[in-house]
């Protein structure tokens, strides 16, 4: 722009904008990144709350749960606290 005797002191980019395709590309990875996160805070919580009722069912009880009942517990609480649905309740009937 010299020869016509324009000098650019300073340009600014007013707006950018990606493709289609590369925008909503960088939205999914940016919304499953926050489900992630959430996830995981989500996890950490129901571990330290399931942590937390082991305990204090064993301190009422007196005793330890066996190992295949302390599993089925903590199965359960997981899929209670973690599922992203209301828990729908079942009896075992043995049947």
């Amino acid at each position: 722009m010299a020869p016509v005797g324009i000098d650019v002191v300073e340009a600014r980019i007013s707006h950018l904008a990606y493709a289609p395709e590369i925008a909503g590309a960088m939205l999914r990875k940016q919304a499953a990144s926050a489900v992630i996160a959430a996830r995981r805070v989500i996890t950490q919580g129901a571990v330290s709350i399931i942590d937390d009722a082991l305990a204090d069912l064993e301190a009422r009880m007196g005793h330890q749960l066996e190992p295949q009942q302390r599993a089925a517990m903590i199965s359960n609480l997981l899929v209670v606290l973690i599922g992203d649905r209301e828990a729908t309740p079942t009896v075992n009937t043995g049947l």
